[in-house]
């Protein structure tokens, strides 16, 4: 058994890293869908509305960015758009950095300097994941 140990905690640490640069493309819709569907829960929404008003609120993020990013034409408008949706990317792989760091090791430095890292890599991917999805140009 201690063989199969350390191949499947690096296999899992490699998922949950693949994860991590898939999804944070999806850090500031989850966050509009996860505070909006807070807010309806706590409003008196019930649980299937607040689902529901999360998932509408968490959709119409990712798409309102697309669409902005289809239709304007200004360089500098893009770009700070993007960055709009690459920031939270950038905090959430700070912190899920940090907490595989803490795991890891004792040093408090070594683990700012790898959660510093790993948030760079992360927004890094972020930026080119959603320039990929956005269209080439603008629209006309």
């Amino acid at each position: 058994m201690i063989i199969f140990g350390p191949p499947l905690v690096i296999l899992g640490i490699g998922f949950f890293a693949w994860l991590l640069f898939t999804l944070a493309v999806f850090a500031l819709p989850f966050f509009a869908a996860l505070t909006i569907g807070i807010w309806a829960f706590h409003s008196g929404a019930g649980m299937l509305g607040c689902i529901a008003v999360g998932l509408v609120a968490g959709g119409a993020t990712f798409g309102i960015g697309q669409l902005v990013l289809a239709f304007v034409t200004w360089t500098w408008l893009r770009l700070l758009i993007i960055i709009l949706y690459v920031a939270p990317a950038t905090v959430a792989g700070y912190s899920a950095t940090y907490g595989i760091a803490q795991m890891a090791m004792p040093s408090p430095t070594w683990q700012t300097i790898f959660a510093v890292l790993g948030a760079t890599a992360v927004s890094i991917s972020a930026f080119v994941r959603f320039t990929g999805m956005a269209a080439p140009g603008p629209a006309r």
